[in-house]
């Protein structure tokens, strides 16, 4: 792609420049409003370091969680800028606005190495605006935050597949450049799509086909072997025929997933056996039957060991793996197997020289919360969204917008 990058951003000199960077620090939070999975802030580190470092007058803007347009205490960014100054080493303000009298006055007080974290940017509803219009007077507001000399760095992966005031609409009205964080996601998922080493196995998990259908379909024409697991697997067992209990299931996916089943039959592998439960609750006691066995007062919540087993055979020598999605419940221990035992098989491939990717999102949380190593696979992306859609074939605005 051809797009200036940060290390061209800091040879131009940013010393006394604001810089506007987008971040995502969209991460989980405990009712204490406590952060549970630091992962995003993490990756977002090097390139607001390398920022600071050399002199920048920081403006940092985020989202996090779903606010509906407006403040929202719940949805304040207050957790993470103290999780962020505390990695950075420096104070990291937090403005009391978006782009209000607040965070103007401490943008113009603003000296070199300074970092201001703008309050959630979704409590503005032009963020997410469908009116180009709204959008751009947001974006407006925004560059006003650091100056006309000013540059943009996009590095919310997370975000790149949206349209929005924050992400596409300032990259039109400053110089812009990719973040380290965008930059490396782009550089592998070109690698997955363009120079993929074979065997090539992509494990899809999580609870819809519906969600999923696209990537699905666009996979199956280029990928070995297609596993699917989690939720979503009952739908394709109802499309064979097969009675899935109170399993989660997708009626009206039905005779996609059999036209699937038909078209890619040599590439679409399914459970064999599936551990089910009465409820879904992590002290329901879990039980495996086979896939023809589900009882009709159970519901599915792990895929089996024999799965695992089988799913591992074909995992074990893939030279690439793009897995999105877990396995099953794997928040709770006793359906956590299924998750864990193909992230190991996934591990062990990379392991023997093997390409593997976490496609962000829950599995990235399920690595986290199975004590997985992150280094054991090859990337852990930060943009489930993002990377699901550049898959899919989907130009990505965030990222067509800084080609330009």
């Amino acid at each position: 792609m051809a797009v200036k990058t940060l290390s061209d951003l800091l040879a131009e000199g940013v010393s006394g420049r604001g810089v506007l960077v987008r971040s995502d620090f969209n991460v989980p939070l405990n009712d204490d409003r406590q952060i549970t999975d630091p992962g995003r802030i993490i990756a977002s580190l090097p390139t607001l370091k390398a920022l600071s470092d050399a002199g920048a007058k920081l403006v940092v803007t985020a989202h996090l969680g779903r606010p509906k347009g407006e403040p929202d205490p719940k949805f304040s960014l207050a957790p993470v800028a103290r999780d962020l100054g505390e990695r950075l080493g420096r104070h990291v303000q937090l403005a009391g606005d978006v782009v209000g009298s607040d965070a103007l006055a401490r943008a113009e007080g603003l000296t070199d190495g300074d970092i201001l974290l703008l309050e959630n940017i979704r409590f503005d509803p032009r963020e997410t605006s469908k009116d180009d219009a709204e959008r751009e007077s947001l974006a407006r507001a925004l560059v006003e935050l650091v100056g006309d000399d000013g540059a943009f760095v996009s590095d919310g992966f997370g975000v790149v597949h949206r349209k929005q005031a924050s992400v596409f609409d300032v990259a039109k009205l400053l110089p812009h450049y990719a973040g380290t964080l965008v930059a490396a996601e782009v550089k592998v998922l070109e690698q997955l799509t363009e120079s993929t080493e074979r065997p090539y196995a992509v494990v899809l998990g999580g609870s819809k086909v519906s969600d999923k259908l696209a990537v699905i379909e666009n996979l199956a024409t280029k990928a070995d072997s297609l596993i699917i697991g989690g939720g979503m697997c009952f739908t394709f067992l109802a499309a064979q025929g097969l009675s899935v209990g109170s399993s989660l299931l997708e009626e009206g996916m039905v005779d996609t997933c059999r036209k699937l089943l038909d078209t890619y039959a040599d590439v679409l592998h399914l459970p064999v056996d599936i551990v089910v439960a009465e409820k879904f609750a992590a002290d329901s006691p879990p039980e495996t039957v086979s896939c023809d066995a589900i009882p009709d007062d159970k519901m599915g919540l792990d895929i089996g060991p024999e799965s695992v087993k089988r799913f591992a055979a074909l995992l074990s020598n893939a030279k690439t793996v793009f897995w999105n999605g877990p396995m099953g419940v794997f928040e709770f221990p006793a359906f956590s197997a299924g998750t864990k035992g193909v992230a190991e098989a996934i591990i062990a491939a990379t392991g023997k020289g093997g390409f593997s990717v976490v496609g962000g999102g829950d599995s990235a949380a399920a690595v986290r919360q199975l004590g997985l190593p992150d280094d054991g696979f090859s990337h852990i992306s930060t943009g489930g969204g993002a990377s699901l859609e550049y898959l899919e074939g989907k130009t990505l605005p965030g990222i067509s917008v800084l080609e330009s």
